[in-house]
């Protein structure tokens, strides 16, 4: 955690970024409490307005950079504008609910969102100040825009298991408080006594709308976001005026489609293409693929790409390998199990998005910059089973998790392995639609059948060639190993002997149990 919030505009050295830092260290004026309110493009001239006095000015400009960045939304629910009700929107909103929390003045809180900031500020109120947390998304998911629903789903978990109450498909109809002492509750669409939720403070995380007001009454276009559109040189419709960060649309270079993507990472980014152009040197941003990463309690998550939802839509037809591994050798001592979503279009067998999770991130987040880079290139799955990583025990397996999930995926497209997800799995076995075959060790099996009886086989793998009798052949099996490698040899040979009505459940039980723990 940060100790102090100096920390987040201080430099690696502790030099604080202030007006002096830039005047002294970067020869760049800084003009606080000074808003831009108009462009007269004719003149090339900025109108200014100083919040201090309310004095207007002109600036003139060879060459304008608009970097206003985005604001949080506030959605039109009633009581979101009582005290103790934020947005993150600046480091005074943090200083403001950091001096709550230090007074010991909020004991319960509401989050409004489950996005990456939501999810973000649920992690600091519980973990860093005690605070019992609930966070309402009115998807069905957590992270709706970045992951799947697999990935996802083992995210609402740790969150759940960190004691931070998840509640999905909601919607907050109302915030009720005092003008003047705050907020005391939060009212959902639940009509129970459950619909009512009790708090001293309440965050709202619905996502941000870019800062183009003033860009866009001056002419320069915006897309349906919003956002500024520019060029790959970060140029706006007028040629003097560059803009980047929050506030533009880029070009999702796997849909093809205009995007946002408010991220600090593109945004540096983009300041050095935009100050080259100014400078005379040509150089582009051709896009961006949505690399995305979050630290989740002591799990990390990465992501590139498209989900296969936002895939369909976008009209792919998306196919995908869901792959349990260990991120390192299984044998090295601080191994831990990881879990790869790699998404690919049946039709054509190019990647379009990737999802991993597990509980060491920088190992996440490394076989997600993998692949990310390639996108732009037409990555396509034999690429993917072929693609050279590092290799040593401390830090991967022979066969990386990235190979494997490219071998997956590729089984999968030939229509040798057909699978089952953990989610569709779990419907079916309810509702008693499907038994299962467990080609694991006896002993690993004897707790499941003994919680669901005769719906658990266990026929042990180096067994089943010679106990094929014992297989029901007239009835959907779904066959299940450790993570899924074991259980596709199963499926291939008894596809190979006559059992057809076979599925393979991705991930295996590392998958069953990360997303359903209740269930094993």
């Amino acid at each position: 955690m940060i100790a102090d919030i100096e920390g987040l505009y201080s430099t690696s050295s502790h030099a604080i970024r202030d007006p002096e830092f830039f005047k002294d260290c970067k020869g760049i004026k800084i003009f606080p409490r000074v808003e831009a309110v108009g462009i007269n493009r004719k003149e090339r001239k900025l109108n200014i307005r100083y919040l201090d006095d309310d004095r207007k000015e002109e600036m003139a400009y060879d060459k304008l950079v608009i970097a206003t960045g985005a604001t949080p939304f506030r959605p039109p629910i009633p009581g979101a504008d009582l005290p103790r009700v934020f947005t993150v929107s600046n480091l005074h909103s943090a200083q403001d609910i950091k001096e709550i929390l230090a007074k010991g003045q909020a004991a319960k809180a509401v989050v409004i969102g489950a996005g990456a900031i939501g999810i973000e500020m649920a992690e600091a109120l519980t973990d860093l100040w005690g605070v019992e947390t609930t966070i309402i998304e009115m998807a069905d998911q957590v992270l709706p825009a970045a992951l799947g629903k697999h990935v996802s789903k083992i995210a609402e978990n740790q969150l759940e298991e960190n004691g931070v109450k998840v509640i999905l498909s909601e919607r907050v109809l109302r915030i009720n408080g005092h003008p003047k002492s705050g907020v005391t509750s939060v009212e959902t669409s639940v009509d129970s006594p459950e619909g009512v939720l009790d708090c001293d403070l309440v965050v709202m995380s619905a996502g941000v709308r870019p800062n183009t007001k003033f860009a866009a009454e001056a002419g320069l276009a915006v897309g349906s976001s919003g956002a500024l559109l520019v060029d790959r040189c970060m140029r706006t419709t007028d040629p003097h005026i560059y803009a980047g960060g929050d506030c533009v649309e880029l070009r999702n270079l796997v849909s093809g489609e205009n995007m946002t993507m408010p991220l600090g990472s593109l945004a540096n980014r983009q300041g050095r293409i935009i100050a080259n152009n100014i400078h005379g040197r040509a150089s582009q941003f051709k896009g961006t693929v949505g690399t995305f990463c979050i630290k989740v309690f002591d799990m990390g998550i990465a992501t590139a790409g498209l989900t296969a939802t936002q895939a369909k839509a976008n009209g792919f037809d998306p196919i995908h390998a869901i792959v349990a591994q260990h991120d390192r050798a299984h044998f090295y001592p601080d191994s831990q199990m990881m879990f790869i979503t790699l998404i690919a279009d049946a039709k054509t067998r190019k990647i379009l998005g990737i999802e991993a999770v597990g509980h060491q991130g920088d190992a996440i987040k490394a076989r997600v910059d993998a692949i990310a880079p390639l996108f732009q290139t037409g990555l396509d799955v034999d690429d993917v089973c072929v693609l050279e990583t590092g290799y040593a025990p401390p830090y991967a397996s022979a066969m990386d998790i990235i190979n494997n999930a490219g071998n997956v995926l590729d089984n999968i497209l030939e229509k040798r392995n057909i699978p089952i997800d953990v989610m569709d799995f779990l419907k079916k076995f309810k509702a008693k639609k499907i038994r299962v075959l467990d080609v694991r060790e006896e002993k690993e099996a004897i707790p499941l059948i003994e919680k669901y009886n005769d719906s658990w086989i266990c026929i042990p793998h180096p067994e089943l060639r010679t106990r094929l009798n014992e297989v029901p052949k007239d009835e959907p099996l779904c066959l299940l190993c450790g993570t899924g490698a074991r259980s596709y040899e199963c499926q291939i040979m008894l596809a190979q002997n006559g059992f057809t009505n076979t599925k393979n459940l991705q991930g295996g039980a590392a998958m069953l149990g990360a997303a359903a723990p209740e269930f094993t």
